[in-house]
Protein backbone atom coordinates (compact mmCIF):
# COMPACT_ATOMS: atom_id res chain seq x y z
CA UNK A 1 0.00 0.00 0.00
CA UNK A 2 1.42 3.38 -1.02
CA UNK A 3 0.56 6.46 1.02
CA UNK A 4 0.98 9.76 -0.73
CA UNK A 5 1.95 12.46 1.75
CA UNK A 6 2.53 15.97 0.54
CA UNK A 7 2.47 19.15 2.52
CA UNK A 8 1.33 22.22 0.72
CA UNK A 9 3.66 25.13 1.51
CA UNK A 10 0.66 27.28 2.49
CA UNK A 11 -0.45 24.67 5.01
CA UNK A 12 3.10 24.48 6.38
CA UNK A 13 3.22 28.25 6.71
CA UNK A 14 -0.14 28.31 8.51
CA UNK A 15 0.99 25.61 10.94
CA UNK A 16 4.22 27.52 11.53
CA UNK A 17 2.35 30.76 12.24
CA UNK A 18 -0.16 29.16 14.59
CA UNK A 19 2.59 27.43 16.57
CA UNK A 20 4.39 30.73 17.08
CA UNK A 21 1.27 32.67 18.08
CA UNK A 22 0.72 30.95 21.42
CA UNK A 23 4.11 31.72 23.01
CA UNK A 24 4.03 35.28 21.65
CA UNK A 25 0.56 35.82 23.06
CA UNK A 26 1.60 34.34 26.41
CA UNK A 27 4.65 36.60 26.48
CA UNK A 28 2.46 39.61 25.67
CA UNK A 29 -0.03 38.76 28.41
CA UNK A 30 2.81 38.31 30.93
CA UNK A 31 4.20 41.68 29.86
CA UNK A 32 0.74 43.21 30.36
CA UNK A 33 0.48 41.65 33.83
CA UNK A 34 3.87 43.09 34.79
CA UNK A 35 2.88 46.57 33.66
CA UNK A 36 -0.41 46.31 35.56
CA UNK A 37 1.48 45.25 38.70
CA UNK A 38 3.81 48.25 38.38
CA UNK A 39 0.88 50.66 37.91
CA UNK A 40 -1.02 49.15 40.86
CA UNK A 41 1.99 49.74 43.11
CA UNK A 42 2.37 53.31 41.81
CA UNK A 43 -1.36 53.95 42.22
CA UNK A 44 -1.33 52.71 45.83
CA UNK A 45 1.73 54.83 46.62
CA UNK A 46 0.07 57.92 45.11
CA UNK A 47 -3.13 57.25 47.02
CA UNK A 48 -1.14 57.16 50.26
CA UNK A 49 1.00 60.20 49.48
CA UNK A 50 -2.06 62.22 48.40
CA UNK A 51 -4.05 61.27 51.50
CA UNK A 52 -3.60 64.75 53.03
CA UNK A 53 -5.06 66.39 49.92
CA UNK A 54 -8.50 65.08 50.89
CA UNK A 55 -8.72 67.75 53.57
CA UNK A 56 -5.84 70.16 52.89
CA UNK A 57 -6.05 70.77 49.15
CA UNK A 58 -4.80 74.24 48.27
CA UNK A 59 -6.21 75.39 44.93
CA UNK A 60 -3.32 77.84 44.57
CA UNK A 61 -0.61 75.23 45.12
CA UNK A 62 0.55 73.87 41.77
CA UNK A 63 2.14 70.82 43.44
CA UNK A 64 -1.29 69.80 44.74
CA UNK A 65 -2.72 70.05 41.23
CA UNK A 66 0.16 68.02 39.81
CA UNK A 67 -0.22 65.33 42.49
CA UNK A 68 -3.92 64.84 41.71
CA UNK A 69 -3.35 64.90 37.95
CA UNK A 70 -0.59 62.30 38.30
CA UNK A 71 -2.84 60.06 40.34
CA UNK A 72 -5.61 60.50 37.78
CA UNK A 73 -3.27 59.58 34.90
CA UNK A 74 -1.99 56.47 36.68
CA UNK A 75 -5.51 55.42 37.68
CA UNK A 76 -6.82 55.97 34.15
CA UNK A 77 -3.90 54.02 32.65
CA UNK A 78 -4.34 51.19 35.11
CA UNK A 79 -8.08 50.98 34.45
CA UNK A 80 -7.55 50.89 30.67
CA UNK A 81 -5.01 48.09 31.00
CA UNK A 82 -7.33 46.13 33.28
CA UNK A 83 -10.04 46.45 30.61
CA UNK A 84 -7.57 45.22 27.98
CA UNK A 85 -6.72 42.27 30.20
CA UNK A 86 -10.44 41.51 30.44
CA UNK A 87 -10.70 41.73 26.63
CA UNK A 88 -7.84 39.26 26.18
CA UNK A 89 -9.78 36.69 28.20
CA UNK A 90 -12.23 36.59 25.27
CA UNK A 91 -9.59 35.03 23.04
CA UNK A 92 -10.70 31.47 22.44
CA UNK A 93 -8.55 30.59 19.46
CA UNK A 94 -6.73 31.95 16.43
CA UNK A 95 -10.02 32.97 14.80
CA UNK A 96 -10.99 35.23 17.69
CA UNK A 97 -7.71 37.20 17.76
CA UNK A 98 -8.49 39.46 14.76
CA UNK A 99 -11.92 40.15 16.23
CA UNK A 100 -10.84 40.76 19.84
CA UNK A 101 -7.41 42.43 19.87
CA UNK A 102 -7.30 45.21 17.24
CA UNK A 103 -9.12 47.80 19.35
CA UNK A 104 -6.70 47.28 22.25
CA UNK A 105 -3.62 48.36 20.31
CA UNK A 106 -4.54 52.08 19.99
CA UNK A 107 -5.50 52.04 23.68
CA UNK A 108 -2.07 50.71 24.63
CA UNK A 109 -0.38 53.35 22.47
CA UNK A 110 -2.47 56.09 24.07
CA UNK A 111 -1.51 54.94 27.56
CA UNK A 112 2.13 54.60 26.54
CA UNK A 113 2.15 58.23 25.38
CA UNK A 114 0.51 59.42 28.60
CA UNK A 115 3.07 57.59 30.75
CA UNK A 116 6.11 58.60 28.68
CA UNK A 117 7.33 61.33 31.03
CA UNK A 118 6.08 60.00 34.37
CA UNK A 119 6.83 56.27 34.02
CA UNK A 120 9.23 55.87 31.07
CA UNK A 121 9.88 52.18 31.78
CA UNK A 122 6.15 51.39 31.66
CA UNK A 123 5.80 53.48 28.53
CA UNK A 124 8.59 51.53 26.84
CA UNK A 125 7.06 48.19 27.86
CA UNK A 126 3.68 49.33 26.56
CA UNK A 127 5.27 50.24 23.22
CA UNK A 128 6.80 46.77 23.10
CA UNK A 129 3.42 45.25 23.98
CA UNK A 130 1.64 47.13 21.19
CA UNK A 131 4.22 45.90 18.66
CA UNK A 132 3.85 42.30 19.83
CA UNK A 133 0.06 42.42 19.80
CA UNK A 134 0.05 44.12 16.40
CA UNK A 135 2.17 41.35 14.91
CA UNK A 136 -0.02 38.70 16.56
CA UNK A 137 -3.14 40.33 15.09
CA UNK A 138 -1.59 40.49 11.61
CA UNK A 139 -0.34 36.90 11.74
CA UNK A 140 -3.67 35.59 13.01
CA UNK A 141 -5.47 37.55 10.28
CA UNK A 142 -3.18 35.98 7.68
CA UNK A 143 -4.00 32.55 9.08
CA UNK A 144 -7.73 33.08 9.20
CA UNK A 145 -8.02 35.37 6.17
CA UNK A 146 -9.74 37.91 8.40
CA UNK A 147 -10.12 41.51 7.38
CA UNK A 148 -10.10 44.59 9.56
CA UNK A 149 -12.37 47.54 9.80
CA UNK A 150 -10.07 50.13 11.33
CA UNK A 151 -12.92 52.62 11.60
CA UNK A 152 -14.88 50.21 13.78
CA UNK A 153 -11.78 49.34 15.80
CA UNK A 154 -11.09 53.04 16.42
CA UNK A 155 -14.71 53.58 17.47
CA UNK A 156 -14.45 50.71 19.95
CA UNK A 157 -11.21 52.17 21.33
CA UNK A 158 -12.76 55.62 21.71
CA UNK A 159 -15.84 54.23 23.46
CA UNK A 160 -13.69 52.29 25.90
CA UNK A 161 -11.45 55.31 26.55
CA UNK A 162 -14.51 57.44 27.34
CA UNK A 163 -15.99 54.75 29.57
CA UNK A 164 -12.77 54.32 31.55
CA UNK A 165 -12.29 58.07 31.84
CA UNK A 166 -15.71 58.31 33.48
CA UNK A 167 -14.84 55.40 35.78
CA UNK A 168 -11.55 57.01 36.81
CA UNK A 169 -13.23 60.39 37.37
CA UNK A 170 -15.88 58.72 39.49
CA UNK A 171 -13.31 56.88 41.62
CA UNK A 172 -11.33 60.06 42.22
CA UNK A 173 -14.47 62.06 42.99
CA UNK A 174 -15.33 59.52 45.68
CA UNK A 175 -11.79 59.54 47.01
CA UNK A 176 -11.57 63.35 47.04
CA UNK A 177 -15.18 64.50 47.56
CA UNK A 178 -14.19 68.12 48.31
CA UNK A 179 -12.34 68.72 45.04
CA UNK A 180 -13.88 70.23 41.94
CA UNK A 181 -12.38 67.98 39.24
CA UNK A 182 -13.88 70.00 36.40
CA UNK A 183 -12.05 73.08 37.64
CA UNK A 184 -8.91 71.07 38.46
CA UNK A 185 -8.67 69.55 34.98
CA UNK A 186 -9.07 72.88 33.25
CA UNK A 187 -6.21 74.60 35.02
Amino acid sequence: MLINCSVDSLEYTNISYSVTLVPRLEYSLNLLDGIIDTLEIRRNNLKISNQDLKTDFDENDESHHKAIKLEKTVLFSLDILLQIKKITKCISGVNSIPRVLPSSIPLIRTISAQLYEILPNCSQKLSELSVHLGSIVLDSAALTTASFDFTQSNKESTILLDKVKLMADSKLSKQYPNLDFFKLCNT
